[in-house]
């Protein structure tokens, strides 16, 4: 009888332990503001224009330091103009940009939780109209994607964040004949204003 209360006392203590963790989920949603590098090595002179766009990220936590968050928007249009930002508009092309990093966030702050993060960026082109000339744009760009960021908790599940990620994204120009015109690689700076829920 002894071995029974004591092994029905550590199962209460137990499930009171897993019971008063955080859940492991956390949902943000952000404005972030895309600003191109456009690093331009085409026969054109190609840049693509900055935008603030919207975007949701879910973030597993596997323990209290270390996560992986997805980030996932919508496809987004973009401008493209012949020599810098601001120049001729020659056209426009789609791009859907997710992105999957793994982050280690850092717990011994008094008020706020700073992160940081590493991953890899996929992002599908589509759409592309560029009426100046024959031309076309590889479909798919594969890079790599660092962030920082903070969340600053409002109560006990909503926190405010901020982010910055620096994402590698970069697509080839090409002929309607499959002939290579250069590489134009955008690589944005992605700065991000937004809530996040813990449920």
């Amino acid at each position: 009888m002894k071995k029974i209360l004591i092994a029905a006392a550590v199962g209460m203590l137990v499930a009171g332990q897993v019971s008063a963790q955080e859940s492991p989920w956390l949902v943000r949603a952000r404005a972030v503001k895309l600003s191109m590098a456009n690093h331009d090595a085409t026969v054109l002179g190609l840049s693509v224009d900055d935008k603030t766009i919207p975007e949701v990220d879910v973030t597993y936590f596997f323990n209290k330091n270390v996560s992986a968050e997805l980030v996932l928007t919508v496809p987004q249009q973009q401008q493209v103009s012949a020599g810098a930002a601001g120049g001729a508009n020659v056209g426009t092309f789609k791009h859907l940009p997710p992105t999957l990093t793994a982050q280690y966030h850092f717990t011994n702050f008094n008020g706020f939780t700073p992160y940081v993060g590493a991953g890899l960026n996929y992002t599908k082109i589509s759409q592309v109209n560029l009426p100046s000339g024959p031309y076309t744009l590889d479909d798919h760009s594969y890079g790599y994607a660092f962030q920082a960021g903070v969340d600053l908790p409002l109560t006990k599940q909503v926190s405010l964040n901020v982010d910055v990620k620096k994402v590698n994204i970069q697509t080839a120009l090409y002929s309607n004949s499959g002939a290579s015109l250069g590489t134009l690689k955008l690589d944005p700076v992605m700065l991000g204003v937004g809530v996040g829920y813990r449920f």
